[in-house]
């Protein structure tokens, strides 16, 4: 019998793709969802408008999934009238009516809507990461066990400065949760497993990862209040996706999904409702643009605090 051909050791380059999103916003009504970026070059398509909208629509197109992985940072319903120190003055948490509590019971049903119609239109195989602290993530967790995900990691976020415990009656506030979990019990994920022990400087990768927060360059075009280091959404990215894949931000903000899939050469779908940060979000990936795409490096590293430098890998 002739031999199969062998597989090349290099990842592919971006494979051409249209856009998944093409024809499926049709209607021009007040407030329908609409693109308001579509580079098919570049594998990158940012859409206005509600995120359960848009995947009811994604998913009666793609019944069998359309998405490699999906990144989430959704509301943490911190919006509390609290206050919280940030560079050195005392603030007001208050990031806008979105992040408003409504009592755990109607927060637990939006994260149980939007983690249902995420599951849909993930892949058999596909994975998704949810960012959250204590305010959010025990229902987001509960949610993805009631509708059957399977929960693979949960990620310890530790943030080397972390704002000071102002009224000096709690334990400094200096991580968040990621939970990384694959779509059903019968998934089978894709985890690269090397790159990430080679990142982690020859050992096997810990679920703590002590990253700062955004620097001052990731805002230089515009912030988000609860914008997230490209780092932290960089490594998410190379530990469970191949170059090419697609990836869903379902609550976009100031873009840091898509600029992390555009430097890591994945694809990448982005829903946000707030013009302005989808405004942000076309600035950074223009500036990334330049940055980025020359770039020879198949499999970039993101670094922790106590990983040493990178090692070459053939």
């Amino acid at each position: 019998m002739p031999k199969r051909p062998q597989k090349s050791s290099l990842s592919p380059a971006l494979p051409p793709a249209g856009n998944p999103l093409a024809g499926l916003l049709g209607e021009a009504r007040a407030g329908a969802p609409r693109i308001v970026l579509n580079d098919d070059a570049n594998g990158l398509w940012m859409c206005r408008g509600n995120s359960l909208e848009v995947l009811d629509l994604i998913a009666a197109r793609y019944p069998e999934g359309l998405f490699d992985m999906i990144f989430a940072d959704p509301p943490y319903f911190l919006s509390n009238g609290g206050i919280t120190c940030h560079a050195g003055r005392m603030v007001k948490v208050d990031k806008g009516d979105w992040d408003k509590s409504r009592g755990a019971e109607l927060n637990h049903e939006f994260n149980t809507e939007w983690l249902r119609r995420c599951q849909r239109v993930l892949k058999p195989d596909g994975t998704i990461w949810v960012t959250g602290t204590s305010h959010v993530i025990f229902s987001v967790g509960f949610a993805m066990q009631q509708l059957g995900f399977k929960i693979l990691n949960d990620i310890a976020w530790e943030k080397p400065n972390p704002p000071p415990n102002l009224s000096c009656r709690y334990f400094t506030h200096s991580t968040e949760t990621v939970l990384w979990a694959a779509k059903t019990e019968k998934s089978k994920h894709y985890f690269n497993y090397q790159l990430m022990r080679q990142i982690a400087g020859g050992k096997q990768m810990k679920s703590v990862w002590r990253l700062a927060t955004p620097r001052a360059e990731e805002k230089k075009f515009g912030k988000h209040p609860t914008q997230k280091p490209l780092a932290l959404v960089e490594r998410c990215l190379l530990a469970s996706t191949r170059e090419g894949d697609l990836i869903l931000d379902p609550f976009l903000g100031g873009g840091t999904t898509a600029v992390a899939a555009l430097q890591s050469r994945r694809r990448c779908v982005g829903l946000e409702l707030e013009e302005g940060h989808l405004k942000t979000t076309i600035k950074r990936l223009d500036h990334a643009r330049h940055l980025f795409l020359n770039s020879t490096s198949l499999e970039p590293a993101c670094l922790d605090a106590h990983s040493p430098s990178p090692m070459v890998t053939t």
